[in-house]
């Protein structure tokens, strides 16, 4: 499914309710459904490329954006991030859509989604898809990313440390990223040292206090009534089949899609499935609507 672009991206920005400043890229600009990206911790709007680029060309407005202090976005002030500020931007990006938009959220992104959906503002999104997240997660999986996310605070010497490190860390990828995947990722800082793109305090801020947010992304969840997919990753060790199962019976209308040769980073692993599968999910709601029309 996923081909050579033909639609052109567009970059812009957003200033977000306090101020900073949120990169976004469009494509298919007139396109509908929209699909709004947002992508997981320590990643960034490039995550979303190859499958951006397919349901583009197939007629969907695709946005994408980093979130703060990831990728080109600003950072906060004196490192104070919460997610409360996330949420917040999600929300403003939702709104900025003339129709409402399906919401596609990898890990931190669908955890935002929910928050919206089921607590603060049921009709911000015409539906989810969560990628390999649930309200709540195994530990032990998220503790393995945070372990390589801080593994290098000094930075590297050079892209093909960078890229050495990634092949450890995703072992099960037969291709190494090149210095040209790796460039908007990283950041060369006065000491001539690569460091990842996202702001260190978000470390110390967002995820210290993420495990305490659980019990209410479980009452959230339980309030959604638009519809949902839930994609996970046959080898993910962030979703298990407990996790799932809860899920499932928080929100009995979702339906669950397992890709098994995925980890937690399904885009990345199994993107043509993947894409696939988000494509499948809208045209069933593009079906219902026409039915409700008809109807009606």
């Amino acid at each position: 499914m996923v081909s050579t672009p033909s639609i052109e991206k567009t970059l812009t920005h957003v200033t977000a309710v306090d101020g900073l400043t949120l990169a976004l890229e469009v494509r298919q600009p007139s396109g509908h459904p929209t699909l709004l990206f947002a992508h997981g911790f320590g990643q960034t709007r490039g995550a979303w490329r190859s499958t951006a680029e397919a349901l583009a060309d197939e007629g969907f407005r695709c946005v994408t954006f980093d979130a703060r202090g990831h990728g080109e976005s600003g950072h906060v002030a004196g490192g104070d991030y919460h997610m409360e500020q996330f949420v917040g931007d999600l929300r403003l990006l939702a709104h900025a859509e003339l129709r409402k938009p399906i919401l596609v959220g990898a890990s931190m992104g669908g955890l935002l989604g929910l928050v919206i959906a089921g607590e603060i503002d049921p009709d911000a999104f015409r539906a989810l898809v969560l990628v390999d997240i649930t309200p709540r997660w195994e530990t032990k999986g998220v503790e393995r990313i945070l372990a390589f996310m801080q593994a290098h605070p000094d930075g590297f010497a050079s892209y093909a440390q960078a890229a050495e490190e990634i092949a450890k860390y995703l072992p099960h990828r037969a291709e190494r990223k090149t210095e040209d995947q790796l460039r908007p990722l990283m950041r060369e800082g006065d000491d001539g040292r690569l460091r990842w793109h996202w702001d260190p305090a978000l470390l110390n801020g967002l995820v210290s206090e993420s495990e305490r947010y659980q019990p209410r992304l479980m009452s959230a969840a339980a309030k959604v009534r638009v519809p949902v997919l839930l994609l996970s990753g046959g080898r993910s060790d962030v979703v298990s089949r407990d996790t799932v199962d809860e899920f499932l019976q928080l929100v009995p209308h979702a339906e669950h899609v397992e890709l098994p040769r995925a980890t937690h980073m399904v885009a990345g692993d199994a993107n043509d499935a993947f894409t696939r599968e988000i494509a499948r999910f809208v045209g069933q709601l593009s079906s219902t609507d026409r039915s409700d029309a008809v109807t009606a």
